[in-house]
C-alpha cells in the first residue's frame, strides 16, 4: 500500500481498499459523533430524538420506495447499503437541527462535519460495489477523452485453415504496438429502431497489422443496470485486461464491442423483443450487422461470443439460446435465472401484457427446457458471496448443461460487485478465447 501511494499519482490511489477508506471512515464518524453530541438539555430531549426518528422514517421509506414501488432496476438496495443511505441522511438531519442557534463559524463547522459524514457514507456503498476503486475511475466521464473509432480495411487478411487456430499460424510482425486501442461509435439500431448509447470498441495489437492483418473473433460485451457501456472501460478495466491476454499471445486477442443493450441507467428493455423495445433484434442483428460492415473479423457463430454482468448476464444467456445462429458461445456472469423488472408479474405485464406464453416463449429456462444446444458453450460465473444470484447462477448452470451445452461453473471471491466482475472476464478469457478458435 506504501508503495503504491508513493509511486502512483493522487488519481490512482485505492479508495476502496487501503488506507484512504480507512481514514475516510475514521473520520466520518467522529464527524456524526462530534453533530450528534450537545451539552443542551433541549438537544438531547428534542432535536437529537427528532432526527433519529426521523432518519429511521427516512431510510425505511427510501428502501421501500426503490427496492419494492419503483424498481428502477433488477437488484435491490443490500442491507449495507440501506444502512450507509441512513447515515448520511442521519448526518445531514443532525447538521440542518444544530444550524439555526450557530453564528457563521459554528455552521460552517457543522457544514464541514456533515460532508464529512456524506463522504464516510458515500465511501462505503462504493466499498460494497467497488465500482470506483480510484478517483480516475470515478472522475473518467469529465477528465478521459475516448477517440471516435476509426478503422481502415487491411488488403491481405489472415484466417486459420479447418483444425487448427489462429495463434497456430500467426505470426507478430515486428513493431506491433503493445496496446490496443479503444475507441467509441454509434452502432445505430437500423433494424430494431432501438436508440442505444454510444458502444466501445477495444481491438487488439494485432488488429493493428496490416501485411496480413488477423481475422479475430468478436466478444460483443454488456454492463449491468443501472450502468452502461463505459462502465467495462472504466470500472472493468477493459483495456488493462484485454493488454494483458495479448501481450501474452503475441498480440491475439478477441475485438470486444461493448453494447448498450437497455438505452439509459433507468431503461430496462429485458433484452426482449417486446412491448419495451425490440432489444434482442438489436443484439442479434444491428449488432453483428454493424462489426460486419465495419470490421474485419472471423464469421459465422463460431467467431462470436456474448457476454455480460448481472443484467448483461442474464442478456447473454437470452441472445445465446434466442440467437443461437449468431452467438456460438457466452458468458454470464452474475445473471439472473430470468429476465425481470422487480417481479415476475410486473415483467410479463410490462412486456408482453400479461401473456405467459409470449413470455416462456423466450425466457432461457423454459427454451432450454424443450431445446437442445450441444454446440453452444457456456461460462457462468458468480461471487462466492453473492447470497442473491449465487442460487440463480447454480440453476440456469444446470439447466444448461441438461440442455446439452458445454458449461463450466465458476466461484470467484466477491459478492455482486466489480471484484467479482472484474474477476470473471479476466479468469474466462482463456476459455473464451478457446471457444472461438482463437487459441488451442
Amino acid at each position: 500500500m506504501t508503495a503504491a501511494l508513493a509511486w502512483d499519482g493522487p488519481l490512482d490511489w485505492p479508495i476502496t481498499s487501503g488506507v484512504i477508506p480507512i481514514l475516510v471512515l475514521a473520520l466520518g464518524w467522529l464527524a456524526l459523533v462530534g453533530l450528534a453530541v450537545s451539552s443542551s438539555t433541549h438537544w438531547w430531549s428534542r432535536r437529537f430524538p427528532c432526527a433519529v426518528l426521523l432518519t429511521a422514517a427516512l431510510t425505511v421509506l427510501v428502501r421501500a420506495v426503490v427496492n419494492d414501488w419503483w424498481q428502477p432496476w433488477p437488484d435491490g438496495l443490500t442491507r449495507e447499503v440501506v444502512f450507509w443511505v441512513g447515515i448520511g441522511i442521519l448526518g445531514l438531519l443532525l447538521a440542518l437541527f444544530r444550524l439555526p442557534p450557530l453564528r457563521w463559524r459554528g455552521r460552517f463547522a457543522v457544514l464541514g462535519a456533515a460532508l464529512l459524514v456524506l463522504l464516510m457514507s458515500g465511501s462505503e456503498i462504493n466499498r460494497q460495489y467497488d465500482q470506483y476503486p480510484t478517483l480516475r475511475v470515478l472522475l473518467a466521464p469529465w477528465i478521459q477523452h475516448t477517440p471516435t473509432f476509426s478503422a481502415g480495411r487491411a488488403t491481405s487478411t489472415l484466417s486459420a485453415p479447418a483444425g487448427r487456430t489462429l495463434a497456430e499460424v500467426w505470426h507478430s510482425p515486428a513493431g506491433l504496438p503493445a496496446k490496443g486501442t479503444i475507441t467509441t461509435t454509434a452502432i445505430p439500431g437500423h433494424k430494431s429502431g432501438f436508440d442505444p448509447r454510444d458502444a466501445y470498441i477495444y481491438l487488439p495489437p494485432a488488429y493493428q497489422a496490416t501485411a496480413p492483418r488477423p481475422l479475430l473473433p468478436v466478444l460483443v460485451l454488456m454492463a449491468g443496470q443501472p450502468g452502461g457501456p463505459a462502465d467495462w472501460v472504466n470500472s472493468g478495466g477493459l483495456a488493462g485486461t484485454m493488454d494483458s491476454f495479448a501481450a501474452a499471445h503475441q498480440g491475439l486477442a478477441p475485438i470486444v464491442v461493448v453494447v448498450d443493450p437497455t438505452g439509459s441507467d433507468w431503461a430496462n428493455t429485458l433484452c426482449m423483443d417486446s412491448k419495451i423495445a425490440k432489444a434482442q433484434t438489436y443484439l442479434a442483428q444491428d449488432v453483428p450487422d454493424w462489426v460486419h460492415a465495419h470490421l474485419q473479423t472471423g464469421t459465422g457463430r463460431g467467431a462470436f461470443a456474448i457476454g455480460g454482468l448481472s443484467l448483461g448476464g442474464t442478456c447473454s444467456l437470452q441472445m445465446a439460446v434466442n440467437a443461437p445462429q449468431v452467438y456460438g458461445s457466452f458468458l454470464d456472469i452474475s445473471g439472473q435465472d430470468e429476465p425481470t423488472l422487480g417481479s415476475h408479474d410486473k415483467t410479463v405485464q410490462a412486456a408482453f401484457g400479461g401473456n405467459e406464453a409470449a413470455f416462456d416463449a423466450v425466457d432461457p429456462l423454459h427454451v432450454m427446457a424443450r431445446q437442445k444446444f450441444p454446440d453452444t458453450a457456456a461460462a457462468f460465473v458468480v461471487g462466492k458471496s453473492d447470497g442473491e444470484y449465487g442460487p440463480q447462477q447454480r440453476k440456469v448452470y444446470q439447466a444448461a448443461v441438461a440442455a446439452g451445452m458445454r458449461a463450466t461453473f465458476t466461484e470467484v471471491p466477491g459478492g455482486h460487485d466489480w471484484n467479482t466482475f472484474r474477476a470473471g472476464l479476466s479468469g474466462q478469457l482463456t476459455w473464451l478465447s478457446q471457444q472461438l478458435g482463437l487459441i488451442g
